[in-house]
């Protein structure tokens, strides 16, 4: 059970958004942010004022200033924030549903806000564990082991090894530097084990492109 959220029901209709190119939040994963921005700093302080939530969605294409909504995105809770000493916000949002946009709401507010749909991810709210075949998680790791050796870079394969299945998929998922594309797929997956399936595939293959330079970070 994700926050107390039991079904679809119980999460808001209307949530605010942060369009962030390159980043995707999963259920239960949790993601860090350096809020700058004062229409999102307004954003942040009207969501600690209320229920915390905040949806993530990746923009997907049209004006850099008002950017187009991918149809799937993922609502977070507020779990950590400070504030620096030149007013940025330091937050964690913690992963608690998927949704599908029904549509954006025309707002007085400096961000926007949109009508999701929960309904279709309900099981978000109850962890999944169904990506526990040991020769999936052998291809995983073979493929993560291949595309970290081509950039140079490495991780804890111990933790790797013995993490659970939706906490092991969703952080790579959430923290590899893929194309805003390669994310969304793997945001939209409908269960661990297809992101399983689909995180192992685009490792194998950015590992085995010799014309594929390393990405750069997305902040």
């Amino acid at each position: 059970m994700a926050q107390g959220y039991v079904k679809a029901a119980d999460l808001p209709q209307v949530i605010p958004v942060f369009p962030l190119a390159g980043a995707i939040l999963l259920p239960r994963g949790q993601l860090p942010l350096n809020i700058f921005e004062p229409r999102y700093l307004n954003m942040i302080d009207d969501a600690m004022g209320a229920d915390r939530l905040i949806g993530m969605v990746q923009p997907s294409g049209g004006a850099p200033s008002l950017p187009a909504l991918s149809p799937v995105g993922c609502v977070g809770r507020i779990t950590s924030f400070a504030e620096t000493s030149d007013g940025r916000y330091l937050i964690t949002l913690t992963g608690v549903s998927r949704w599908r946009l029904t549509s954006e709401l025309p707002v007085q507010t400096p961000y926007r806000q949109i009508r999701a749909d929960f309904t279709p991810y309900e099981a978000d709210l109850t962890p999944d564990d169904g990506a526990e075949d040991v020769d999936d998680r052998a291809a995983l790791l073979d493929s993560l082991h291949r595309w970290l050796e081509r950039r140079g870079m490495d991780v804890d394969w111990d933790a790797a090894r013995d993490a659970p299945a939706e906490a092991l998929v969703n952080s790579l998922a959430m923290a590899l530097p893929f194309e805003v594309a390669e994310k969304q797929a793997l945001l939209e997956a409908r269960t661990v084990a297809d992101r399983l399936t689909a995180l192992t595939a685009i490792l194998s293959i950015d590992a085995a492109d010799p014309d594929d330079d390393a990405q750069t970070t997305r902040q």
